[in-house]
């Protein structure tokens, strides 16, 4: 599916560890936009249920609205990044949004004020993840793209890692408020966007002349293989049973009876796990083939959340939270899919498509699982998630060819 742009990709300019300069910064500024949110996204949940007094469902609305709405953002900076020819600019602005709405966070006093700042956050990511895979996409070539994606991801959860852990840190050594937290995690993002700005080097190619001319957004699904719909259903399935990671740190909170110290402690341990198997997984899907590996994510993801039903308890948790990060290693492998199935002048449409179709069910996903806790207790709520991931299963191992 690359034709001419698979080429092209092997041609670009080589950077560290042997991916080319773009992947390797990107992965950087990935780390850096991590490291900021992860010193605020462990906290979250408490900082919404405790200290502004908001219930479990406003948490499933607060996660579940932002991704709904930022969701629609994917469709359309996917698509004007394939009609401009320029991706970098999205992806600049997305993080710069988003920096500046997470440090609102140490401003807000209401439930809504946070949820709105919440909402700006994710707006940014909805502005630059689909510009942004597909520059990522547009840098490497096919032999490659799981290492890179995967890189990528690895990257991101290395930042998650070292935000969680100096979230822990500040806490317990200086004994900093929520608000003094959330400032300080200004300072990695501005970083982050310099490197960005200032180390990312966008090629743009001739447009070929049987390539699309339209300005008319279309969501129409025809133009592409009837793989990438068939994978589009499978990951719709899927993502409709994963809520919001925000329930897994109230379960530990809740079931665990973790410190609020140890929330980021905790977080920071799957963000480990997550930094470690990323890259592998990418390299596996490689060498072994994409559907292989996320179907055996997937199988992970229907223990973990089986686990995280029935056990409960420090130990439980931390094992958990543990086994629960290996499911990560389809992140980037999924992408990578996406990538593989779409030529490259629809790459932005198409990653826009991707991340609309799993934002788009984080609200109903978020909302239910709040709402099944609230009324008849967290292990039905999970064990709902862990049945729609084996349906998700089904429909990728026995639909989708590679």
């Amino acid at each position: 599916m690359d034709g001419a742009g698979g080429d092209e990709c092997g041609a670009r300019e080589r950077g560290p560890f042997g991916l080319s300069r773009n992947v390797f910064v990107l992965g950087l500024v990935s780390f850096f936009n991590d490291l900021s949110s992860e010193m605020v996204y462990p906290l979250f949940p408490t900082f919404i249920t405790e200290f502004l007094g908001a219930g479990a469902w406003f948490l499933g609305l607060v996660e579940g609205l932002a991704d709904s709405v930022a969701s629609m953002l994917n469709l359309f900076s996917g698509w004007i990044s394939d009609h401009v020819r320029r991706r970098k600019a999205l992806v600049v602005s997305g993080y710069s949004f988003s920096g500046l709405s997470r440090g609102c966070l140490a401003l807000v006093a209401a439930p809504w004020q946070a949820a709105a700042a919440w909402f700006c956050n994710r707006v940014g990511k909805g502005i630059r993840t689909a510009p942004r895979d597909a520059l990522i996409a547009d840098s490497c070539g096919s032999e490659e793209r799981g290492r890179a994606f995967g890189y990528h991801r690895s990257m991101d959860h290395t930042g998650a890692l070292f935000g969680a852990a100096a979230a822990s840190i500040l806490i317990t050594a200086f004994s900093l408020g929520y608000k003094t937290l959330f400032a300080i995690a200004f300072i990695p993002i501005a970083i982050g966007v310099l490197l960005l700005i200032f180390g990312i080097r966008e090629r743009v190619g001739p447009r070929r002349e049987d390539e699309p001319r339209s300005v008319r957004i279309s969501l129409s699904l025809k133009p592409y293989d009837r793989r990438f719909k068939l994978l589009l259903i499978a990951v719709f399935v899927f993502t409709l049973g994963n809520s919001s990671d925000a329930f897994l740190l109230l379960r530990a909170r809740q079931g665990g009876g973790f410190s609020l110290a140890l929330l980021p402690a905790l977080w920071g341990v799957l963000h480990v796990v997550k930094a470690a198997v990323s890259i592998q997984g990418g390299v596996l899907s490689d060498r072994l083939g994409r559907k292989k590996v996320i179907l055996a994510g997937w199988a992970i993801y229907v223990l973990a959340y089986a686990g995280f039903a029935f056990l409960v308890g420090p130990s439980w948790i931390w094992m958990l939270f543990v086994v629960y990060g290996f499911f990560y290693m389809t992140e980037g492998v999924q992408k990578a899919f996406v990538a593989d199935l779409v030529p490259p002048e629809m790459r932005g449409s198409a990653f826009g498509i991707y991340n609309f179709t799993i934002s788009i069910t984080v609200l109903p996903a978020s909302l239910l699982m709040g709402l099944l806790w609230d009324t008849i207790g967290p292990r039905y709520a999970f064990l709902v998630g862990a049945c729609l991931a084996v349906a998700a299963m089904l429909i990728l191992g026995f639909a989708v060819k590679e």
